[in-house]
């Protein structure tokens, strides 16, 4: 009793293909993973923007308030005095404000600059994903060529260097196998 034979070469293309799967689900887990991570920035960075705006809300009732307050005492007041005084209360409401669009502008270059740095590596992941090329065509015309002069499979193999199973595959594409 024997054991039939296992064409191993037939396995070498079923391996590229997984693998070629493989790496292109773990590019898509990656991704993913980073949307994650940007949606969760972006969200912070809503809340900042809330925060910063209830505190407009906020000041906006202060300086009212100090305006009725300037209006009572103005009588008491000259009017440079007043004017410093009005100078001092926006300087105080603005500048919290400022500071924090200042920061929300560097967290979105920084968002900005990681999501460009990020697309351009997927972009040069996926262009060194390539098939072989003897699937396109110029090696095929010399292994068929070869093969109708009965050389063997192995010389092919070695003379163009390329694969065993590239060579087979071409084979039973053109149906000569």
């Amino acid at each position: 009793m024997t054991l039939p034979s296992i064409d191993l070469s037939q396995f070498h293309l079923e391996y590229v293909v997984i693998l070629m799967a493989g790496i292109i689900l773990y590019l898509l887990y990656y991704v993913f993973t980073k949307d994650a991570s940007y949606t969760k920035n972006i969200r912070s960075v809503a809340s900042v923007a809330e925060d910063l705006n209830r505190e407009i809300f906020y000041l906006k009732k202060k300086l009212e308030e100090t305006q009725k307050n300037i209006a009572k005492n103005s009588q008491r007041m000259n009017d440079s005095e007043i004017y410093e005084e009005i100078e001092r209360s926006v300087y105080d409401l603005i500048n919290p404000f400022s500071q924090g669009m200042k920061q929300l502008q560097e967290n979105i270059n920084y968002i900005e600059s990681e999501l460009s740095s990020r697309v351009a590596n997927l972009e040069s992941g996926v262009k060194q994903i390539s098939i072989p090329a003897s699937v396109h065509g110029n090696d095929d015309e010399k292994i068929i060529s070869l093969f109708k002069q009965s050389v063997s499979i192995e010389t092919i193999s070695r003379e163009l260097h390329i694969s065993k199973p590239e060579v087979e595959f071409v084979l039973k594409i053109n149906q000569l196998q």
